[in-house]
């Protein structure tokens, strides 16, 4: 999945993720556990705005995703926010780097778009092969209630000065995944120009999650609801997990 489509127009429409907020929660998490991010990476970072922010916190950060699209756009922005960012496409489960970092975050349900088991044991595998000895890995995950009662079969409509989006998820009990159509309509002169984009997300049982990071040598010792410290409850839309390479 390249989200060539998406990328064009993910700023647009994720405007009130908060970025900011979500790197402050980030650099108050790491105070909390005593750890020192040093060399971090951005797992899945997307069109860069999280690890723009954390950099501008004066974090030591660069980024990896799947999508040269999105990459693309990150670069840019880093560019116009004067900074000089490592970026590097690499897919989450194959991640192969120069050397070991000391912190991995994978925020904003990067997770959930991995929708084989195997393959996130592989990314936690990866993850743990450079991370160093006591190294955080922290990421968030969206919840099956999410899936199922937030996106559920639901359709979501995007008007913004860009693009005109009309967002369809289907629901699928079975499976836990959620299947997403995109479609885009962008106005060139007295014309609208559709584009489409279509994946999964999936939901994990977070019991099964934490037992495929003990595999690798990841411990948990975190588990809180969004952008908070405390232990997320039973219609939790997204939960923040916290592992320590062991």
């Amino acid at each position: 999945m390249s989200y060539s489509a998406f990328a064009r127009y993910y700023d647009s429409l994720t405007q009130n993720v908060g970025y900011p907020e979500r790197a402050d929660y980030i650099c108050d998490l790491l105070k909390k556990l005593n750890h020192d991010a040093g060399l971090t990476l951005d797992l899945a970072c997307g069109t860069g705005s999280l690890t723009i922010e954390l950099a501008k916190r004066k974090l030591d950060v660069y980024g990896i995703d799947g999508s040269a699209s999105m990459l693309s756009v990150a670069q840019q922005k880093a560019a116009e926010n004067g900074l000089q960012l490592l970026f590097l496409c690499q897919k989450m489960q194959n991640i192969d780097l120069y050397g070991t970092v000391d912190t991995v975050i994978c925020m904003l349900d990067s997770i959930n778009h991995l929708t084989f088991e195997r393959d996130v044991q592989k990314a936690f595998s990866r993850v743990s092969l450079f991370l160093n000895p006591g190294g955080y890995f922290l990421f968030d995950m969206n919840t099956l209630y999410k899936h199922k009662y937030v996106l559920g079969n639901h359709t979501f409509v995007y008007d913004t000065d860009e693009v005109y989006c009309v967002w369809q998820n289907r629901f699928e009990e079975k499976t836990g995944r959620v299947g997403i159509t995109l479609d885009f309509f962008e106005r060139s002169g007295g014309t609208y120009r559709r584009s489409s984009e279509q994946f999964y997300e999936r939901a994990y049982d977070t019991q099964r999650i934490l037992s495929l990071l003990e595999q690798v040598g990841l411990e948990t010792v975190g588990l809180f609801g969004d952008l908070s410290f405390e232990k997320p409850d039973d219609q939790a839309e997204r939960i923040v997990v916290v592992a320590k390479k062991v």
